[in-house]
């Protein structure tokens, strides 16, 4: 059997692109060009224990033929280990997994049922770029789970698989595909898409997942695997808001860029270079019209609605609704043209490639070869300490710090908390755990408190840009009022925000 680790990066497209494509010099030229059919049965227990453990078995049948894959998550994005073995029928082969993580998680007695299948016509072909090879696979199909019904999902992506070569090739490859298509990076593999028909969340917003990080790991692939989570939960999100206006989907988004963002700052040296600091300017840049779609979410779901229970007869608070909903559905407008743009599909390949071939895996200045090679649990205690002796010294007083400096606390705060998130399982073991679990509530109920004080000054903001459009003099009123009311809670909510930074700093690390 096999135990190689496969380098593969998905493109997800529309079938018109996969045409256009397969005429193109790019393909029509390759060395090797092969067309096929493919049937992938995924199998699982009843409790679904090879899911839960983030691994996918199939058995493949190709010109009657059959092969057995195990493949588990890797660094959750890109590089994956798998297991393969030739078989003699359509059954899994359980002595054939004897040396995988099969044989330590799933009981001897547990039966393998199938679960779902997929159906794919491939295009193969063998590209050169660079000083690799690459292969090239156009998918198109479907998935089908008995659990979903009638209900069939779609396949239709481009596989890039080094085969030998430089992850950097590969990534030159994707971005000269996407140059002559649309396609977009996929995060996710057809076994999880498959799982996800079967249990019927295909449509599932998606919050941050924990990530697989190993105590065995060097800090430089940390790094990669935290920022993989971080994509994996941006281009998740995404794709809901692609079809859809989704409050809870923009969220998330935000939350997996901003998470991303405190990774690039918690890793620091490690992975600053020219080249990343461009794409973190980007990210920032472009992005602006999340941030105020989701501010204006939150002053119409939580903050109006408090207004007409306190003014239940102000008429001023309807004109006052409508008119930012108004502004609400042009912050979303500008958020489909974002992620429509070809910019921002670019912008993510180039993101993807800078984390996994970028300068900064090559570096030599500065000692970054000894940062890259330090192991990730102790790289992270180090910067666990520091981002908690931060927070516990700019939230000194915390009740009298002025909106800046209450600000620098909370974005202080928000880094510690992501770091917190991004590393627990580098500390293992119950105490470790317990401790995790109280650090965690400690800093959650802080950034709570901070984050309701932020909504404040949002909520002025908001009302302020108001006097700059045409409205009427009730809805004026109406927002003059609202600023006053939410402006009352700031004193109470600064009491309990220092309570709750007293409460952290009492609280023991987990990483010690």
């Amino acid at each position: 059997m096999s135990d190689p680790r496969e380098i593969e990066l998905k493109l997800e497209c529309e079938p018109s692109d996969l045409a256009s494509l397969q005429d193109h010099p790019l393909l029509r030229e390759a060395a090797t060009q092969e067309e096929t059919d493919l049937v992938s049965v995924y199998f699982d227990t009843p409790d679904r224990q090879l899911h839960k453990a983030k691994l996918g078995l199939r058995v493949r049948s190709h010109g009657g033929r059959f092969v057995q894959t195990l493949k588990a998550e890797g660094d959750g994005l890109f590089e994956r280990p798998e297991w393969e073995q030739p078989l003699e029928g359509p059954e899994p082969d359980r002595a054939a997994l004897a040396d995988t993580p099969f044989a330590r998680l799933v009981e001897a007695e547990a039966p393998l049922a199938p679960l779902f299948t997929t159906h794919v016509h491939r295009r193969t072909y063998l590209v050169e770029q660079g000083t690799s090879r690459i292969e090239v696979a156009l998918d198109t199909g479907r998935i089908e789970a008995p659990a979903a019904g009638d209900r069939v999902l779609t396949l239709c992506e481009v596989e890039l698989e080094l085969k030998d070569g430089t992850a950097s090739d590969l990534f030159a490859l994707a971005h000269a595909i996407a140059s002559l298509a649309p396609v977009r990076l996929g995060v996710r593999s057809k076994a999880e898409r498959g799982y996800a028909l079967a249990a019927g969340e295909i449509d599932r917003v998606r919050k941050a997942e924990p990530v697989p990080l190993r105590e065995d790991m060097s800090a430089a692939e940390a790094f990669r695997a935290v920022a993989h989570a971080c994509l994996r939960q941006m281009r998740l999100n995404e794709d809901i808001l692609l079809r859809e206006r989704n409050v809870d989907a923009l969220h998330q988004m935000r939350v997996g860029l901003r998470r991303l963002r405190s990774a690039f700052s918690l890793f620091g040296d490690l992975v600053d270079d020219t080249l990343g600091d461009r794409i973190r300017t980007e990210l920032k840049e472009v992005t602006e019209p999340l941030g105020r779609a989701r501010n204006l979410d939150v002053f119409l779901a939580t903050i109006l609605p408090a207004e007409r229970e306190r003014h239940p007869d102000e008429v001023g608070l309807l004109g006052l609704e409508r008119q930012l909903e108004d502004e609400r559905a042009k912050a979303y407008q500008d958020i489909a043209a974002l992620l429509g743009s070809d910019a921002w599909r670019m912008l993510l390949l180039d993101l993807v490639a800078w984390i996994n071939a970028g300068p900064w895996l090559r570096d030599e200045g500065r000692g970054r070869a000894a940062l890259r090679d330090e192991s990730a649990r102790s790289f992270a205690a180090r910067e666990l300490d520091r981002r908690r002796r931060q927070v516990k010294k700019r939230g000194r007083h915390l009740d009298a710090l002025d909106p800046e400096e209450r600000h620098r606390v909370r974005i202080a705060a928000k880094k510690l908390r992501y770091g917190a998130e991004f590393f627990a399982a580098l500390f293992p073991g119950k105490k470790a755990g317990k401790r995790h679990g109280a650090f965690g509530k400690a800093l959650s109920d802080l950034q709570d408190q901070l984050g309701a004080l932020n909504d404040i000054a949002t909520g002025h903001e908001i009302v302020r840009d108001l006097a700059d459009a045409p409205a009427g003099a009730s809805t004026l009123f109406a927002a003059g009022m609202t600023a006053a009311d939410i402006e009352a809670r700031t004193r109470t909510l600064l009491e309990a925000a220092a309570e709750a930074h007293e409460e952290l700093v009492d609280t023991k690390p987990f990483w010690r």
